[in-house]
């Protein structure tokens, strides 16, 4: 894998892919009232566990290992981390003015943020910071060039949640070609 390697999926995605990953065991592990989950369909590729460990809280238990056979879970020699995603550019996303509109999102959605490293980013933390924390609203970097800038960027943000993720496959559903941005219950805004 190379630090260039974007990996593209969308926060709904992410929650489905972070809820499988977390329940799929071999039949004989799984805890009872677990239901049996089923492959619809494998593209295969390289599996998306590590970018999973490396986001903190995502349920994914970064001392257990991967075996590429379905069902097998072994020993991983290498953990992951934050640090494997970086650099990390997006492809369709570019800092730029965002127009406002509604969305239609589900009762209970967890506001979101895009931002990248860079001056209009860091103006736009800064002014909006404490509104975002007021709604608890979690960061997306989609911008971020190493670790020592995305510390950099979460120190700015005094104590709000930051990760690296590429916001390409959002972005290409919400229609969004510019950040920063905050997509919340509103709608998206700037």
């Amino acid at each position: 894998m190379t630090s260039n390697y974007c990996f593209s999926m969308t926060v709904g995605c992410l929650m489905a892919v972070m809820t499988s990953t977390a329940q799929a065991q071999a039949p004989a592990e799984r805890p009872p009232g677990l239901p049996q989950l089923t492959v619809v369909e494998d593209h295969g590729g390289e599996s998306a566990r590590p970018y999973f460990v490396a986001i903190k809280g995502a349920g994914v238990d970064e001392n257990e290992g991967y075996s590429s056979q379905p069902g097998r879970m072994s020993r991983s020699s290498q953990p992951y981390g934050e640090h494997d995603m970086l650099p990390l550019e997006s492809e369709s996303l570019t800092p730029g003015t965002v127009t406002s509109r509604q969305l239609d999102l589900p009762g209970g959605f967890t506001p979101i943020f895009l931002i990248g490293d860079d001056d209009l980013s860091r103006q736009w933390l800064a002014q909006r910071g404490d509104i975002l924390r007021d709604m608890n609203a979690v960061g997306l970097v989609v911008q971020v060039e190493d670790e020592a800038s995305l510390e950099a960027l979460r120190t700015t943000a005094h104590g709000l949640e930051l990760r690296p993720v590429s916001g390409d496959g959002l972005a290409k559903r919400l229609g969004l070609k510019h950040y920063p941005a905050l997509i919340s219950p509103r709608g998206v805004e700037q």
